[in-house]
């Protein structure tokens, strides 16, 4: 249950002391946020022959986003999308993440603070990033090595392509600190290869590189050695058509096996198992089957639904498979309306409790309510779904460039 988080702080610890890294979520934006220069700096831009390339520089908090980066971001594909010289973007991250997702940290303070409004405002200014992005009209290449998850994940996986390499690490792990996966992942999650977007949904477990080419979450792999030959090439690249980029970044591409442990050799279990209706039957399956089989698989996928918050498993199961009859667009609205609720406190405490439990106070386990599976109901559950109103409306997603 823990794995994703122990990856983060893995990590970190490697570079800094993790004490340093709470600090940096909470207080250090409070000082440069607004300033040009925290702008400039957290977002690099570097200009190719034809191309431009963004790289994310909070290396220290693993490109953490704000919403000043989104707004940044956006800004600059905007002022890209008709640049004639512009053939096409490069999207990566600096240091030993691509991107490990939201400042989930500095948000959590500003829902304490009662500044929801700006909380609001990072998740529409990401989630219509996210729309920009999957409707760019040129050429985007995102280079995921490293760590890439939650957010990080929605500002490359919409994108048209996504190098993966044997130093990437992915996960959707929003439900372990009772969220749900956002950022337009009810729409790629539901789109796997059979319950594969349920069970990462669910369980916030980890794929590699390899996983994300045999999965469809990555277009392309290649080793993490060769990716300063691979940016030095776009960097002189002529790529207005994206079959050009597709042809330029096969010839640097290769094949990927996963390992045998991998999940992907577990389909037929996995989508044995989540492709019951229910959480609560997804997990008596599970058990049934550790029962039978005594499979390590099962019995730590069973400890981490166990553990898992159960209003976020039955919120982001639901959202998953309503994911598979709607647009982007439309599972983004959704997704927003249902984040809204999530940071307003008024159905559950358990975004706060978890982002408190696992990344500030880091005293285990959270404490979530409702506290067990049984104890949902299902209306606490539609109240996430619930259509907007006059005094909320739905997100509005920037025009299709």
């Amino acid at each position: 249950m823990q794995q994703s988080f122990k990856v983060l702080k893995s990590a970190l610890n490697k570079t800094t002391p993790y004490s340093f890294l709470r600090r940096t979520l909470s207080s250090s934006l409070n000082n440069a946020t607004n300033s040009c220069e925290y702008l400039e700096n957290s977002v690099l831009v570097e200009k190719g022959t034809n191309s431009r390339v963004l790289i994310l520089n909070r290396p220290h908090v693993l490109n953490a986003l704000t919403t000043p980066m989104g707004h940044r971001l956006a800004k600059l594909y905007e002022s890209w999308a008709n640049d004639p010289v512009v053939d096409f973007i490069v999207l990566k991250g600096n240091g030993r993440a691509f991107c490990a997702g939201g400042d989930v940290v500095r948000l959590y303070r500003l829902i304490n603070e009662g500044k929801i409004e700006e909380c609001k405002d990072c998740f529409r200014t990401f989630y219509s990033f996210v729309f920009l992005l999957s409707t760019y009209l040129k050429p985007h290449v995102a280079i995921l090595d490293g760590i890439t998850m939650g957010g990080g994940a929605g500002i490359s996986v919409h994108g048209s392509f996504r190098i993966a390499t044997d130093k990437t690490v992915f996960a959707t792990p929003e439900v372990l600190i009772g969220l749900h996966p956002d950022a337009g992942a009810s729409y790629y999650l539901s789109r796997l290869p059979g319950c594969l977007g349920e069970y990462l949904g669910l369980t916030g477990d980890m794929l590699s590189g390899e996983e994300m080419l045999a999965c469809g979450l990555a277009t392309h792999y290649s080793p993490n050695a060769s990716i300063p030959l691979i940016e030095e090439q776009l960097g002189k690249l002529a790529a207005k058509d994206f079959s050009v980029m597709e042809t330029f970044l096969t010839s640097f591409g290769q094949t990927a096996n996963p390992s045998e442990r991998s999940v992907l050799h577990r389909m037929n279990t996995l989508n044995k198992c989540f492709g019951h209706a229910t959480v609560e039957e997804i997990v008596d399956s599970l058990e049934s089957e550790a029962a039978r089989t005594k499979d390590d698989w099962c019995i730590s996928t069973v400890r981490k639904l166990r553990e898992a918050p159960p209003l976020s498993l039955k919120v982001s199961l639901r959202s998953i498979r309503e994911g598979r009859f709607r647009t982007l667009e439309q599972c983004l609205d959704r997704e927003y309306r249902m984040t809204l609720r999530a940071i307003s406190r008024q159905i559950s405490n358990d975004f706060c409790e978890g982002v408190r439990a696992r990344l500030v106070d880091k005293c285990f386990p959270p404490k979530w309510y409702p506290p067990c599976l049984e104890q949902v109901p299902e209306d606490m559950v539609d109240a996430y779904f619930a259509l907007p109103d006059a005094y909320e409306p739905g997100l509005e997603l920037p025009s299709k460039l």
